[in-house]
């Protein structure tokens, strides 16, 4: 401090050699006295904005997802043939198919109540599950505890709620089962690692065919939303996550545990309240051989057909969608392979290396 008011006494009495009036020397002299003061305010107030924020909840990986199909033995029977996947758990009428080596899953059950056919909520895995501690953290979310949700309840009405128990009163589950809705309604559930379905997961059933092509892992879900910015700050700020790659200017995708697995969020920008609920459009998952070719033939040789109008999807049938440099994807195109169940519902397979960025492969990703 004492050499400042050195220098300024200086400045004061004398021009400078630069040619800088003593004014304007002064004027920059008091800027850079007050700069330091004015710096460290400025952070010391980040700091307390960033204290003030909630942890984020730490998640390791996507774990499971639901469907609601119209006939739980028929869709058993469609996804074994094509996948060869084992029925890794039972509980009632819903069935536990394992993907991979386990315990990562999707089950089925049937839809009741006025549902339709669809892909329910989306599972991720946390380390040191504690449905307890879970809560509390989404509690300074600002998502609040309430009641398993009555099966006829609307998705909006149970925005920024979380529950156990079950998914609604009409899919009951195990007291630990612990889910959350987001702005949307969008249902997630939190799980352990070790999470197979249910409390006991012991009766492996064995498939009655091998397959055609053999599951590695889930890769991502495509959500739409309302209001997509909206939908990715808050899984940003809810589980500490950052964007993988961009498929597209306005389309970042949230990278989830392994390099590879995201959540993607697309739809509009719709202020306020949202009209309608979020909807998960698609499931992809990881196969072992991902040859285009090959793969249609074999979805084609089980009866599955190509589709003919991009506008309307009707059940079994395949399409492949080539993700162009606009969208992230490789200059002759990034392939993206698509089917739709006996329910119409929207699958799509890609390589294992795949993580939603350039390249042939879409494995190209900072």
């Amino acid at each position: 401090m004492k050499a400042s008011e050195d220098c300024i006494r200086k400045i004061a009495s004398s021009e400078v050699s630069t040619g800088i009036s003593r004014r304007s020397a002064l004027k920059g002299l008091v800027v850079m006295s007050i700069a330091p003061t004015v710096m460290n305010q400025l952070a010391m107030a980040q700091a307390a904005t960033t204290a003030l924020r909630p942890a984020p909840i730490a998640v390791e990986k996507l774990h499971h997802f639901g469907l609601r199909v119209t006939d739980v033995a028929s869709s058993i029977a469609f996804y074994q043939d094509i996948f060869g996947a084992s029925l890794q758990d039972r509980h009632g009428d819903t069935a536990y198919l394992r993907i991979g080596g386990g315990p990562a899953f999707f089950s089925l059950s049937p839809v009741r109540g006025g549902e339709v056919p669809g892909i329910s909520h989306i599972g991720i895995s946390v380390p040191d599950f504690n449905v307890d501690r879970l809560i509390a953290q989404l509690g300074e979310h600002g998502i609040r505890e309430a009641n398993v949700p009555a099966a006829e309840q609307g998705a909006l009405e149970s925005a920024l709620q979380t529950w156990k128990g079950g998914l609604n009163k009409a899919h009951v589950g195990s007291e630990d089962d612990l889910y959350f809705a987001d702005n949307e309604g969008l249902i997630y559930q939190l799980c352990s690692s070790t999470y197979c379905g249910s409390a006991s997961c012991q009766s492996l059933e064995p498939p009655t065919t091998t397959g055609f092509l053999q599951l590695v892992d889930i890769n991502h879900f495509t959500n739409y939303m309302s209001h997509r910015v909206r939908a990715n700050q808050f899984m940003l700020e809810l589980f500490g996550l950052e964007y993988q790659a961009y498929q597209g200017p306005n389309s970042p995708i949230v990278g989830v545990g392994d390099g590879k697995q995201f959540l993607m969020y697309v739809g509009g920008v719709e202020e306020g309240v949202p009209s309608q609920p979020g909807r998960i459009d698609h499931v992809s998952m990881s196969v072992t051989d991902f040859d285009v070719d090959s793969i249609l033939n074999k979805l084609t040789t089980y009866g599955l057909r190509a589709r003919e109008n991009p506008s309307a999807t009707p059940p079994l049938s395949h399409w492949i969608s080539m993700r162009m440099p606009n969208r992230g994807g490789a200059d002759e195109g990034t392939p993206e392979l698509y089917f739709s169940d006996p329910d119409g519902l929207h699958m799509q397979l890609q390589h294992v290396d795949y993580c939603g960025g350039g390249g042939y492969l879409g494995d190209v990703c900072d």
